[in-house]
């Protein structure tokens, strides 16, 4: 147990070198960009707090490759001061000693899951609404809620807000839809239902409608129109509506379920939720795949040489894996794989072959 510990924390020791080394770097360049993006007009002060909104994020995203390097940090010197030649001298195998890290990095993901998730998931609503503020750029136009769908269009001169009951994949076609129209002034307009309505070339196709005039009528109910079918100009898109989503990693992974579970009540398949949801619950064995990776590759004395050739290979290799995880997680929001097979297949197959890796180490 002694020596479990002390490995476990020069783990945490060069885990705390490689993030702080990151950030040191990180920060000057995200600054510099953001100057860049969003221009000097809105004061130092306030790209810095883009920046730092924006660090959270990165640093979750980024944390398979720390374990990983820090994984080689440690190991690597173990070999270097022959601590390692003494472990296994003592008679304690590869995957005994690399067991410590491995439960390290477990715990670390599980934490990571449980607190900086929905801290990640703040900061980066936050660091998007602060962006689009500083750039003059519209806020997002969707809202989806236990009520159903809620979507906002406008001009300088009117705004219309538009609930509807459900919708089809894109919410280009809504179903049980209502529009309340607004003046430059927030005065309420006029009301429209619609049993469905349906976004084309610019404008809303509305079927089955009923118009009260509300500014101006003294009785909205006795002036109110009936129609067949309505057109209703628009200024949405169907790219704006599913650029308008919350992306996954804004949505904090309690909250996430009962996200889905609304997506799909108002039609839309979620199907970029539920990859996400899966990803961030196989987290913690990515994180654990990530040290056997590099346990695997610098577990050996530095007197056999050839020490660059095996960092070099456990580099490309989890790199390797993390690309495969993204291009995975692409095939699966395009709907060619199952959300299951996106988020746990790399990972234990990552495993696997670290492990069989450790295992010729310790001679067959």
């Amino acid at each position: 147990m002694i020596l479990h510990l002390y490995i476990a924390r020069r783990f945490l020791r060069a885990l705390f070198i490689v993030v702080a080394v990151f950030v040191g770097i990180l920060m000057p360049i995200d600054i510099a960009e953001h100057l860049g993006r969003v221009g000097p007009d809105n004061g130092l002060g306030a790209v810095f707090q883009l920046s730092l909104l924006n660090l959270p994020g990165a640093l979750y995203a980024w944390l398979p490759l720390f374990v990983m390097i820090a994984t080689l940090f440690l190991f690597l010197g173990l070999a270097r001061t022959s601590e390692l030649v003494v472990v296994r001298a003592a008679g304690r195998s590869a995957l005994r000693s690399a067991a410590s890290p491995v439960a390290v990095a477990f715990l670390l993901g599980v934490a990571a899951l449980a607190v900086l998730n929905p801290i990640v998931a703040a900061t980066t609503r936050q660091y998007d609404l602060s962006f689009a503020r500083m750039r003059g750029l519209e806020e997002r136009t969707l809202s989806v809620s236990d009520e159903g769908l809620w979507l906002r269009q406008g001009t300088p001169d009117s705004q219309t807000v538009i609930h509807a009951d459900a919708t089809n994949s894109d919410g280009t076609h809504l179903f049980g839809a209502t529009f309340y129209g607004f003046d430059a002034n927030g005065l309420l307009t006029q009301r429209i239902t619609a049993r469905e309505a349906l976004l084309e070339d610019g404008a809303w196709d509305l079927t089955g409608v009923t118009l009260w005039p509300i500014a101006g009528a003294e009785n909205p109910q006795a002036a109110a129109e009936r129609f067949e079918r309505l057109v209703l100009p628009s200024t949405l898109t169907a790219e704006q509506i599913r650029d308008s989503f919350g992306a996954p990693e804004t949505v904090p992974i309690y909250e996430l379920p009962g996200f889905i579970s609304q997506l799909n009540a108002a039609g839309f398949a979620a199907v970029q939720h539920r990859i996400w949801l899966q990803m961030q619950l196989s987290n913690p064995l990515m994180l654990s795949a990530m040290v056997l990776i590099g346990a695997g590759f610098t577990m050996r004395h530095t007197r056999f040489g050839k020490t660059g050739i095996m960092v070099l290979g456990a580099v490309l290799l989890g790199f390797g894996v993390f690309f495969i995880r993204d291009f995975a997680e692409v095939l699966g929001e395009t709907g060619q794989l199952p959300a299951t097979l996106v988020a746990w297949a790399p990972p234990v197959a990552a495993i696997l072959l670290a492990v069989g890796l450790l295992l010729h180490t310790e001679d067959g």
